[in-house]
Protein backbone atom coordinates (compact mmCIF):
# COMPACT_ATOMS: atom_id res chain seq x y z
CA UNK A 1 0.00 0.00 0.00
CA UNK A 2 1.52 3.33 -1.02
CA UNK A 3 1.37 6.21 1.40
CA UNK A 4 -0.35 9.32 0.11
CA UNK A 5 2.45 11.66 -0.97
CA UNK A 6 1.35 15.27 -1.27
CA UNK A 7 4.58 17.07 -2.04
CA UNK A 8 8.24 16.46 -1.66
CA UNK A 9 10.76 19.17 -1.11
CA UNK A 10 14.13 19.81 0.44
CA UNK A 11 14.46 21.90 3.58
CA UNK A 12 17.52 22.91 5.53
CA UNK A 13 18.16 23.52 9.20
CA UNK A 14 21.34 24.98 10.63
CA UNK A 15 23.33 21.81 9.98
CA UNK A 16 21.52 19.47 7.58
CA UNK A 17 19.40 19.32 4.45
CA UNK A 18 16.36 17.02 4.47
CA UNK A 19 14.01 15.68 1.82
CA UNK A 20 10.45 16.12 3.08
CA UNK A 21 7.35 14.12 2.21
CA UNK A 22 3.79 14.16 3.46
CA UNK A 23 1.78 11.08 4.39
CA UNK A 24 -1.80 10.66 5.50
CA UNK A 25 -2.00 9.06 8.92
CA UNK A 26 -4.55 6.47 10.02
CA UNK A 27 -6.71 9.25 11.45
CA UNK A 28 -6.76 11.07 8.09
CA UNK A 29 -4.44 13.88 9.21
CA UNK A 30 -1.50 14.86 7.02
CA UNK A 31 1.90 14.37 8.61
CA UNK A 32 5.20 15.78 7.35
CA UNK A 33 8.19 13.47 7.49
CA UNK A 34 11.89 14.27 7.04
CA UNK A 35 14.21 11.72 5.46
CA UNK A 36 17.02 11.13 7.95
CA UNK A 37 18.83 8.31 6.11
CA UNK A 38 18.58 6.47 2.81
CA UNK A 39 19.97 2.93 2.63
CA UNK A 40 19.78 -0.36 0.71
CA UNK A 41 18.99 -3.87 1.87
CA UNK A 42 18.94 -6.75 -0.63
CA UNK A 43 19.10 -4.34 -3.59
CA UNK A 44 16.00 -2.44 -2.41
CA UNK A 45 16.04 1.19 -1.29
CA UNK A 46 14.60 2.28 2.05
CA UNK A 47 14.48 5.49 4.07
CA UNK A 48 14.47 6.16 7.78
CA UNK A 49 12.22 9.15 8.37
CA UNK A 50 11.29 11.28 11.36
CA UNK A 51 8.10 13.15 12.11
CA UNK A 52 8.21 16.93 11.79
CA UNK A 53 6.46 18.62 14.70
CA UNK A 54 6.11 22.35 14.17
CA UNK A 55 9.59 23.57 13.24
CA UNK A 56 11.37 20.59 14.82
CA UNK A 57 12.37 17.22 13.42
CA UNK A 58 11.64 14.66 16.13
CA UNK A 59 14.35 12.01 15.78
CA UNK A 60 13.24 10.16 18.94
CA UNK A 61 11.27 7.68 16.83
CA UNK A 62 12.23 6.77 13.28
CA UNK A 63 9.93 5.20 10.71
CA UNK A 64 11.21 2.97 7.91
CA UNK A 65 9.63 3.06 4.45
CA UNK A 66 10.36 1.27 1.19
CA UNK A 67 11.23 3.71 -1.62
CA UNK A 68 10.16 3.62 -5.24
CA UNK A 69 12.11 6.03 -7.42
CA UNK A 70 10.24 7.76 -10.23
CA UNK A 71 11.62 9.79 -13.13
CA UNK A 72 12.01 12.98 -11.09
CA UNK A 73 10.93 12.16 -7.53
CA UNK A 74 10.36 9.32 -5.10
CA UNK A 75 7.41 7.57 -3.48
CA UNK A 76 7.40 5.86 -0.11
CA UNK A 77 5.55 2.68 0.60
CA UNK A 78 4.66 1.21 3.96
CA UNK A 79 6.38 -2.12 4.63
CA UNK A 80 3.50 -4.51 5.29
CA UNK A 81 5.46 -7.77 5.51
CA UNK A 82 6.53 -8.26 9.14
CA UNK A 83 9.62 -10.35 8.30
CA UNK A 84 10.78 -7.79 5.70
CA UNK A 85 10.33 -4.96 8.21
CA UNK A 86 12.25 -6.81 10.90
CA UNK A 87 15.12 -7.62 8.53
CA UNK A 88 15.32 -4.02 7.27
CA UNK A 89 15.12 -2.55 10.79
CA UNK A 90 17.85 -4.91 12.00
CA UNK A 91 20.06 -4.03 9.04
CA UNK A 92 19.53 -0.31 9.66
CA UNK A 93 20.35 -0.61 13.36
CA UNK A 94 23.54 -2.46 12.44
CA UNK A 95 24.66 0.45 10.23
CA UNK A 96 24.88 2.95 13.05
Amino acid sequence: MSEDIKNTEVVEDDFNEYAIFTITGQDGKELEMAVIDEFEVDHKTYVAAALIEGDTINEDGLYIYKVKLTADDFEVEKITDKSEYEAVAEAYMGME
